[in-house]
């Protein structure tokens, strides 16, 4: 997924990443353990042989490699921080495990030499030696036991870089120091976002957990294949996105104590009532105009029948656009954005074909839910399955020109790479089908309204953490928005 966002976060309230935070003993124990080990030659004065002494702390979302100051105190920042892929596996967990083991002692070959050997090389020699000598003395031809006993050594010493160099193709790390800094920001913020989602069961905390890896993951792999300069922008965009993601994770933490708070003061005179079809908590903070009830779903992607209303009522203000399009790459090594979202707004914008836009904004916008997100697709369906178009619009130069609004940063958007299915059941009407073929069993998969409604659920979610302060700008100098008697 990849975002456009037009106004930038305004604060950072989570501290930086400390060693072992809330752990003091077991930082005690680590350091204690590297200043025993982690030298080639232990000294009184240390010379230019000493490898860095380094503690390894291993997260859920990677890990995190710490010097050890010589006066005792707290490092300020990691030597390395290293990155897991989004759902990582077992061989990328194992890979991580393997990178952060403890590192091995080493013994110099002399005094005066900087050349040095691990113990476990001279360990594996010490027996490959003695076994090489009794195997010769039970008969075994000299020229089969020698090229064994001085493979063992050989490989013992050489064979944990290679598996090194395996190990970091399944991660990514960073150990230059801009970079490093830059995200171990990135990974405090993820942090605060992991421990938000593993304090509760609310889904949209556990998307934003997810998000901010992806986040996490993409940084990294810049940070990793070019220069902070060169990729500036780019990794603004993600600490920005990652600090509204925190936010949003702190409102969303205040409001389930309170809500808490308020269901136990009620719990003596009013008994508990069953959960609506969506966690408490994903209601838009601070929105003006009408909210969604917290009992109805409100991405159902049907338009609701007509009520009752006064002629100057004005129409929906926060409804979104969603619309699939050409896939396109935004710059190098950014994911394939294929489906976007934009404020209802950003059709009057006057980029946009007139008055196409408008009077599809007009549809769009008349007599919706707060917040809602509202398919291309379903107002085809609403159009008598697309006959009534003709009379609203062209929707194809539409888009085609929203999405070039967007790319030219005339508005902001929530652009998104979806999956095959996801994306084409937002291509489908509110009672569309969309059936695939398992070719290992044979057997067709029915995908529905409830799985469309499901993957309109995960874009409300990763939404709401983008408007948590402030919506999407639609642009600037938009045209007025047509009246009732205008769009008819």
């Amino acid at each position: 997924m990849t975002h456009t966002l037009h106004t930038p976060p305004q604060r950072q309230h989570r501290q930086p990443l400390r060693p072992f935070a809330g752990l003091p003993q077991r930082w005690e124990e680590e350091r204690s353990r590297a200043l025993d080990t982690g030298h080639i030659y232990r000294e009184t004065v240390c010379t230019i042989s000493c490898e860095p002494v380094l503690v390894h702390e291993r997260t859920e979302w990677g890990w995190l490699t710490w010097t050890v100051p010589a006066d005792g105190s707290l490092p300020e920042r990691p030597h390395r921080v290293g990155v897991l892929p989004p759902g990582a596996t077992l061989t990328q967990r194992l890979a991580v495990r393997w990178l952060t083991r403890r590192p091995a002692h080493h013994i110099a070959l002399t005094t005066a030499s900087h050349a040095s050997v691990r113990l476990s090389t001279a360990a594996v020699a010490a027996v490959s030696l003695f076994a090489a000598l009794l195997a010769m003395s039970l008969g075994v031809a000299a020229d089969v036991v020698l090229p064994a006993a001085l493979l063992a050594p050989l490989l013992t010493e050489h064979l944990p870089g290679r598996l090194d160099h395996r190990a970091y193709g399944h991660v990514r790390s960073v150990e230059d120091g801009a970079a490093s800094h830059y995200l171990h920001r990135l990974a405090s913020l993820h942090t605060h976002l992991v421990q938000a989602a593993a304090d509760n069961d609310h889904h949209e905390l556990h998307r934003s957990a997810e998000i901010g890896q992806n986040l996490l993951w993409d940084a990294a792999g810049l940070l990793q294949s070019t220069d902070t300069r060169s990729v500036s922008a780019e990794l603004i965009d993600r600490e920005r996105l990652m600090v509204r993601l925190a936010d949003h994770a702190d409102q969303a933490l205040k409001r389930t104590r309170t809500q808490a708070c308020s269901h136990a003061a009620d719990a003596p005179s009013r008994p508990a009532r069953p959960l609506g079809p969506y966690p408490p908590g994903t209601a838009r903070p601070a929105r003006p105009g009408p909210r969604r009830p917290p009992s109805t779903a409100p991405l159902k992607g049907y338009r609701p029948m007509p009520q009752p209303q006064t002629d100057n009522a004005d129409p929906t203000a926060d409804v979104y656009l969603l619309f699939a399009h050409e896939p396109y790459y935004p710059g190098p090594g950014s994911r394939e954005v294929n489906t976007t979202v934009v404020a209802a707004s950003s059709l009057l914008h006057r980029r946009v074909r007139q008055p196409d836009g408008a009077r599809i904004h007009a549809l769009l916008t008349h007599r919706r839910p707060a917040g809602e997100i509202v398919p291309l697709a379903t107002l085809t369906h609403e159009l008598d399955g697309g006959d009534g178009w003709p009379r609203v619009g062209d929707w194809q130069r539409v888009t085609t020109d929203l999405v070039r609004l967007v790319r030219t940063d005339g508005c902001d958007a929530l652009s998104l790479g979806l999956p095959d299915i996801a994306r084409a059941l937002m291509c489908t009407g509110p009672h569309g089908h969309v059936r695939t073929l398992n070719p290992a069993s044979g057997e067709r998969v029915d995908h529905g309204p409830t799985q469309r409604d499901e993957v309109l659920t995960q874009i409300d979610a990763v939404l709401t953490s983008l408007v948590a302060e402030r919506d999407l700008w639609p642009g600037d100098n938009l045209l007025p928005a047509l009246t009732d008697d205008e769009a008819r």
